[in-house]
Protein backbone atom coordinates (compact mmCIF):
# COMPACT_ATOMS: atom_id res chain seq x y z
CA UNK A 1 0.00 0.00 0.00
CA UNK A 2 1.59 3.50 -1.09
CA UNK A 3 1.42 6.30 1.31
CA UNK A 4 -0.47 9.18 0.55
CA UNK A 5 2.30 11.26 -0.47
CA UNK A 6 3.16 8.75 -3.31
CA UNK A 7 -0.33 8.48 -4.35
CA UNK A 8 -0.50 12.38 -4.62
CA UNK A 9 2.73 12.66 -6.65
CA UNK A 10 1.04 10.10 -9.26
CA UNK A 11 -2.22 12.40 -9.40
CA UNK A 12 -0.15 15.43 -9.75
CA UNK A 13 1.66 15.10 -13.07
CA UNK A 14 0.68 16.98 -16.00
CA UNK A 15 -2.09 19.74 -15.42
CA UNK A 16 -3.67 19.32 -12.40
CA UNK A 17 -6.92 21.49 -11.85
CA UNK A 18 -7.61 22.00 -7.53
CA UNK A 19 -11.04 22.91 -7.17
CA UNK A 20 -11.64 23.52 -3.51
CA UNK A 21 -15.00 22.60 -2.12
CA UNK A 22 -17.22 23.65 0.63
CA UNK A 23 -19.12 26.43 3.22
CA UNK A 24 -16.71 28.49 4.96
CA UNK A 25 -19.50 29.49 7.70
CA UNK A 26 -20.34 25.86 8.26
CA UNK A 27 -17.06 25.16 10.40
CA UNK A 28 -15.16 22.67 9.16
CA UNK A 29 -17.33 22.28 6.07
CA UNK A 30 -14.94 25.30 5.22
CA UNK A 31 -11.67 23.03 4.79
CA UNK A 32 -11.68 22.69 0.79
CA UNK A 33 -11.74 26.30 0.96
CA UNK A 34 -9.27 27.48 3.06
CA UNK A 35 -7.03 24.36 2.24
CA UNK A 36 -7.50 26.63 -1.65
CA UNK A 37 -6.60 30.19 -0.27
CA UNK A 38 -3.50 28.39 1.24
CA UNK A 39 -2.62 27.06 -1.88
CA UNK A 40 -3.27 30.06 -3.91
CA UNK A 41 -0.99 32.05 -1.16
CA UNK A 42 1.86 30.07 -1.93
CA UNK A 43 1.82 30.34 -5.57
CA UNK A 44 0.16 27.10 -6.36
CA UNK A 45 -1.20 26.98 -10.28
CA UNK A 46 -4.80 26.27 -10.95
CA UNK A 47 -6.62 26.58 -8.40
CA UNK A 48 -9.67 27.20 -8.17
CA UNK A 49 -12.54 27.79 -4.77
CA UNK A 50 -15.33 26.92 -6.22
CA UNK A 51 -17.19 26.87 -2.70
CA UNK A 52 -20.82 25.94 -2.92
CA UNK A 53 -20.96 25.85 -6.89
CA UNK A 54 -19.06 23.57 -8.22
CA UNK A 55 -21.41 23.26 -11.47
CA UNK A 56 -20.33 27.21 -12.61
CA UNK A 57 -16.73 26.15 -12.73
CA UNK A 58 -17.84 22.67 -14.86
CA UNK A 59 -17.19 24.35 -18.28
CA UNK A 60 -13.74 26.03 -17.82
CA UNK A 61 -12.59 22.86 -16.18
CA UNK A 62 -13.76 21.18 -19.79
CA UNK A 63 -12.31 23.80 -21.71
CA UNK A 64 -8.48 24.47 -19.78
CA UNK A 65 -7.98 20.55 -20.65
CA UNK A 66 -6.80 19.68 -17.54
CA UNK A 67 -5.12 16.02 -17.06
CA UNK A 68 -6.59 15.95 -13.57
CA UNK A 69 -9.15 17.57 -11.23
CA UNK A 70 -8.70 17.61 -7.48
CA UNK A 71 -11.70 18.11 -5.27
CA UNK A 72 -10.55 19.43 -1.81
CA UNK A 73 -13.74 18.86 0.23
CA UNK A 74 -14.40 17.92 3.95
CA UNK A 75 -16.64 15.09 3.50
CA UNK A 76 -18.01 12.10 6.10
CA UNK A 77 -16.62 9.26 5.69
CA UNK A 78 -16.95 7.86 8.95
CA UNK A 79 -13.34 7.38 10.32
CA UNK A 80 -11.76 9.84 13.02
CA UNK A 81 -12.10 13.96 13.54
CA UNK A 82 -9.09 14.99 10.91
CA UNK A 83 -8.62 11.41 8.91
CA UNK A 84 -7.57 12.12 5.40
CA UNK A 85 -9.25 9.88 2.36
CA UNK A 86 -7.45 10.27 -1.26
CA UNK A 87 -10.23 8.42 -3.75
CA UNK A 88 -10.54 8.43 -7.69
CA UNK A 89 -13.85 9.06 -9.30
CA UNK A 90 -15.23 5.21 -9.21
CA UNK A 91 -14.63 5.41 -4.94
CA UNK A 92 -16.02 8.60 -4.89
CA UNK A 93 -19.21 7.71 -7.07
CA UNK A 94 -19.18 4.45 -4.71
CA UNK A 95 -19.07 6.03 -1.18
CA UNK A 96 -20.83 9.53 -2.55
CA UNK A 97 -23.88 8.71 -4.61
CA UNK A 98 -26.17 11.37 -4.38
CA UNK A 99 -26.12 13.13 -1.08
CA UNK A 100 -23.93 16.58 -0.85
CA UNK A 101 -23.87 19.66 0.29
CA UNK A 102 -23.02 21.00 -2.40
CA UNK A 103 -25.74 21.57 -5.13
CA UNK A 104 -24.51 18.53 -7.33
CA UNK A 105 -22.83 15.67 -5.66
CA UNK A 106 -19.02 14.70 -5.76
CA UNK A 107 -19.68 11.45 -7.72
CA UNK A 108 -21.92 13.52 -10.29
CA UNK A 109 -19.03 16.44 -10.49
CA UNK A 110 -16.12 13.24 -10.65
CA UNK A 111 -18.80 11.48 -13.61
CA UNK A 112 -18.96 14.37 -15.47
CA UNK A 113 -15.30 14.99 -15.75
CA UNK A 114 -14.13 11.98 -16.19
CA UNK A 115 -16.56 11.87 -19.49
CA UNK A 116 -14.96 15.47 -20.36
CA UNK A 117 -11.43 13.38 -20.14
CA UNK A 118 -9.93 14.86 -17.03
CA UNK A 119 -9.38 12.40 -14.25
CA UNK A 120 -10.94 13.26 -11.22
CA UNK A 121 -10.03 12.61 -7.51
CA UNK A 122 -11.12 13.70 -3.94
CA UNK A 123 -8.54 14.94 -1.29
CA UNK A 124 -10.74 14.62 1.35
CA UNK A 125 -10.94 15.30 4.86
CA UNK A 126 -13.10 13.97 7.88
CA UNK A 127 -15.11 17.02 9.89
CA UNK A 128 -15.25 17.32 13.31
CA UNK A 129 -17.87 20.07 13.47
CA UNK A 130 -20.08 21.43 11.59
CA UNK A 131 -21.50 24.23 12.87
CA UNK A 132 -21.97 27.45 11.92
CA UNK A 133 -19.24 29.67 12.17
CA UNK A 134 -16.47 30.42 10.30
CA UNK A 135 -13.37 28.50 12.29
CA UNK A 136 -12.53 25.35 11.67
CA UNK A 137 -11.67 23.13 14.73
CA UNK A 138 -8.37 22.73 15.88
CA UNK A 139 -8.41 18.90 14.57
CA UNK A 140 -9.27 19.77 10.93
CA UNK A 141 -6.85 22.86 11.21
CA UNK A 142 -4.08 20.91 11.61
CA UNK A 143 -4.94 18.04 8.77
CA UNK A 144 -4.72 21.53 6.88
CA UNK A 145 -1.89 22.40 7.27
CA UNK A 146 -0.36 19.45 6.65
CA UNK A 147 -1.90 18.86 3.83
CA UNK A 148 -1.07 22.32 2.47
CA UNK A 149 2.54 21.38 3.09
CA UNK A 150 1.81 18.45 1.30
CA UNK A 151 0.33 19.47 -1.57
CA UNK A 152 2.98 23.00 -1.90
CA UNK A 153 5.68 20.85 -1.77
CA UNK A 154 4.70 18.25 -3.99
CA UNK A 155 3.30 20.77 -6.87
CA UNK A 156 5.74 23.42 -6.44
CA UNK A 157 8.96 20.81 -6.97
CA UNK A 158 10.96 21.49 -10.12
CA UNK A 159 10.56 18.23 -11.19
CA UNK A 160 6.38 18.87 -11.70
CA UNK A 161 5.45 20.38 -15.23
CA UNK A 162 2.84 23.29 -14.10
CA UNK A 163 1.46 24.70 -16.97
CA UNK A 164 -0.98 27.49 -16.95
CA UNK A 165 -1.46 29.40 -13.24
CA UNK A 166 -4.65 31.18 -13.60
CA UNK A 167 -8.33 29.89 -12.03
CA UNK A 168 -10.69 28.45 -14.30
CA UNK A 169 -13.26 30.81 -15.11
CA UNK A 170 -16.54 30.82 -13.90
CA UNK A 171 -18.78 28.70 -16.33
CA UNK A 172 -22.56 27.26 -16.08
CA UNK A 173 -23.30 23.79 -17.76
Amino acid sequence: MTDLREQLRQCLVGRVCFLALGNVDYGDDGLGVRLGERLIAAGVPDVTIAGTTPERYLGGLARERFKHVLFLDAVEFNAAAGSVVFLDASAITARFPQISTHKISLAALSQWAEANGTKAWLLGVEPESLMPGQRLTETVETTLEALSSLLQGLRLQPSLPTAGSQPIAEACV
